[in-house]
């Protein structure tokens, strides 16, 4: 009789939290900031948008190159990635700090290779 009453017992808490679990899961997944995502294209000898701002917190740069294999790296981030032609590269990355924060293409791309850069700001917080 015992054993059959801690089974009841123990089923009505499991029960009466599952519904709380997920009641708790989709709450945190509405509170879930949005990553912001910035389109990017590259292309012989520059970066499309060549300047874009960003807030502090998630962010996925989508790369499309339309001619060569690209490089992207931002040095101050740690960051880098090969932007093979004809698909989308993603790069996602949280920054906190506010701040200009320049990137460069890595893989010798033609004569004015050393010209194709652009610079993420990253907006302080009021």
């Amino acid at each position: 009789m015992a054993a059959t009453r801690r089974n009841w017992i123990a089923r009505a808490i499991t029960l009466g939290t599952l519904p709380l679990l997920g009641a708790l899961g989709r709450h945190a997944a509405a509170q879930a900031p949005t990553p912001q995502v910035v389109k990017l294209v590259a292309q012989r000898f520059r970066y499309t948008p060549s300047e874009f701002r960003v807030k502090p917190g998630e962010v996925v740069l989508e790369f499309t190159s339309l001619d060569f294999v690209h490089g992207f790296n931002m040095p101050d981030l740690k960051l880098r990635a090969d932007l093979p032609p004809g698909r989308v590269t993603q790069v996602r990355f949280t920054v906190a700090a506010p701040g200009e924060y320049p990137f460069l293409c890595d893989n010798f791309c033609g004569d004015h290779h050393e010209e194709m850069g652009a610079r993420m700001i990253v907006e302080a917080v009021a």
